[in-house]
């Protein structure tokens, strides 16, 4: 008996020792997430990014990029290696720019993954996100049935070299290859800003009018065509051009409710923000020596559904 209790304690004193280290060892993790661009849609991801580095005790950096261009990436992921953080999450905005500077984090021992924007070809360990192309189909197949399998539709994005978005693109096409009564007139870049969505929308419906639909693929789009087809110039316009976004954004939701939007393909940024930090500090900590790719989702949103959908 005496010899059981002896071992009890000893388990009980190996396993607070245990703890203490491994609390030790998340004071002395440092992990960085770097969005595109400062948006709405990436404050969600900082929601559930900082929520999951609090819960497990690391350090956290949230680096946000002053513009969309590949190179001010560089200098970020630059930056981070050069302070030694332990791990770096990022959304990519031109996959080719950043592939050397991934490798050499990499190579530096410090572990990368990708969110909601991948660079591929990177060495980053895992993509952590919506599977775009899937999306895009979903979105594709949405206007079709909006239209009636007829009509000229248009595409308006963000950064043109961005992965996501161009996987967007793609799964939209080939949605829209099953109806060859809807054509695609245009492709137009907005470099996520509003003020030059809004530009961009507003030259689509003058030199396309018969324009039927428009995609808004990524943030800005439902915002911003919602914002052109509640001006004078446009309320014409209002139903009569279909217009399928993605994200939930405030300004995306009340033009659903006030009939500017058909629909929204919803994914779940919060969701992506907490595993990126969770996969990272597993990563870090060697728990998970075998990433995978996670598909986090999407959920089509209109006005059925606009008070019930959860994310």
């Amino acid at each position: 008996m005496k010899l059981l209790r002896a071992s009890m304690k000893a388990l009980v004193a190996m396993t607070v020792l245990a703890a203490a280290g491994t609390i030790a060892q998340a004071k002395d993790i440092t992990v960085a997430v770097v969005p595109k661009v400062a948006v709405p849609f990436f404050d969600d991801c900082n929601t559930g990014a900082a929520e999951a580095a609090k819960k497990l005790g690391v350090n956290y950096q949230w680096v946000v990029p002053q513009d969309t261009q590949g190179s001010t990436q560089v200098r970020i992921i630059e930056d981070l290696m050069a302070k030694h953080v332990d791990g770096i999450a990022i959304s990519v905005n031109e996959p080719k720019s950043v592939e050397r500077v991934i490798k050499e984090a990499v190579a530096k021992g410090i572990k990368v993954l990708t969110f909601d924007s991948d660079s591929a070809n990177s060495g980053r360990s895992m993509y952590i996100g919506t599977i775009n192309e899937a999306a895009g189909e979903t979105m594709g197949k949405s206007m079709a049935d909006a239209l009636g399998g007829e009509g000229e539709v248009a595409i308006v994005t963000g950064q043109l070299g961005a992965t996501n978005l161009n996987e967007r693109i793609d799964g939209v096409k080939k949605a829209l290859a099953d109806y060859p009564g809807i054509k695609v007139v245009a492709v137009e870049g907005t470099e996520d800003d509003l003020a030059k969505a809004v530009s961009v929308v507003e030259a689509l419906f003058r030199g396309h009018p018969n324009l039927k639909g428009i995609f808004g693929v990524s943030q800005v789009g439902g915002p911003a065509v919602a914002k052109v087809i509640a001006s004078k110039e446009f309320e014409s316009r209002k139903g009569a051009v279909k217009v399928f976004a993605f994200d939930d954004l405030p300004d995306t939701i009340k033009g659903v409710k006030e009939g500017f939007i058909q629909g929204i393909m919803v994914q779940r940024p919060v969701t992506m923000g907490r595993l990126a930090v969770e996969h990272l500090v597993a990563q870090i900590t060697g728990e998970e020596t075998n990433p995978k790719d996670i598909d986090t989702g999407v959920t089509v949103v209109d006005a059925s559904n606009l008070d019930s959908y959860t994310k």
